[in-house]
């Protein structure tokens, strides 16, 4: 299968051409796992994970992370609550992914569900199963871990160093990233509700600061 003509242009980080090539064209993620002999992109292999924390290394290219610069690639809801179930990656590779990653560069796209692997383990935390639209590069200097209670890792987002905002392999428009925020919304404000007043004020304080990085509304 022939890859989209946009995707093609696009060029691959180097550290990202030593990975290998799934039949379509894509080069596999460190972090995907194999089964039976073929990369299912669905599945993180739990191994390369603990690898990824413990040895400071890329989530997609698994080289290691060198400098104090760290990118993660995140939804609009984790920019409210600024956390990832996902390790940090370089910026290069990370720019690369919201661009080529058809589940992010084509934001009508359904993440299929049926035919996973039996051991298949979920993401850390509350994974809010939508395809957002709209996807968020964050560079920090910072990042901590915790657990989740339920012995998975995540990551907890220190301030942006910058933030860049895309959508169909573009630079997103004020509009969309609006939109991915009011329609997820909904989903934190019902766990909030759960958690009392407190966790409702905290979750407007959070609010009120990532809708300081929305890109700006063209005039």
């Amino acid at each position: 299968m022939a890859l989209h003509p946009s995707i093609q242009d696009i060029p691959i980080p180097l550290r990202m051409q030593k990975l290998a090539v799934d039949h379509r064209g894509f080069p596999v993620p460190y972090f995907v796992a194999w089964v039976n002999g073929q990369p299912d992109h669905r599945v993180a292999d739990d191994r390369k994970r603990v690898r990824c924390v413990k040895e400071k290394r890329c989530w997609l290219c698994g080289d290691r992370l060198q400098g104090s610069q760290f990118a993660f690639v995140i939804g609009p809801m984790c920019a409210v609550n600024r956390v990832s179930s996902e390790p940090p990656q370089h910026l290069s590779c990370a720019l690369y992914a919201v661009q080529a990653c058809p589940f992010m560069a084509r934001p009508h796209m359904i993440r299929r569900e049926t035919g996973l692997p039996d051991d298949a383990q979920k993401p850390a935390g509350e994974m809010i199963r939508r395809n957002p639209g709209v996807s968020l590069v964050w560079v920090t200097k910072k990042y901590t871990l915790f657990n989740d209670g339920r012995g998975g890792t995540l990551f907890e987002i220190g301030a942006p160093l910058d933030v860049q905002w895309w959508c169909e392999g573009r630079s997103a428009t004020y509009a969309e990233v609006m939109h991915s925020i009011e329609t997820g919304l909904p989903i934190l404000m019902e766990h909030a509700h759960k958690d009392g007043r407190g966790a409702l004020r905290e979750l407007e304080r959070r609010l009120a600061d990532a809708l300081l990085l929305v890109p700006k509304e063209a005039a």
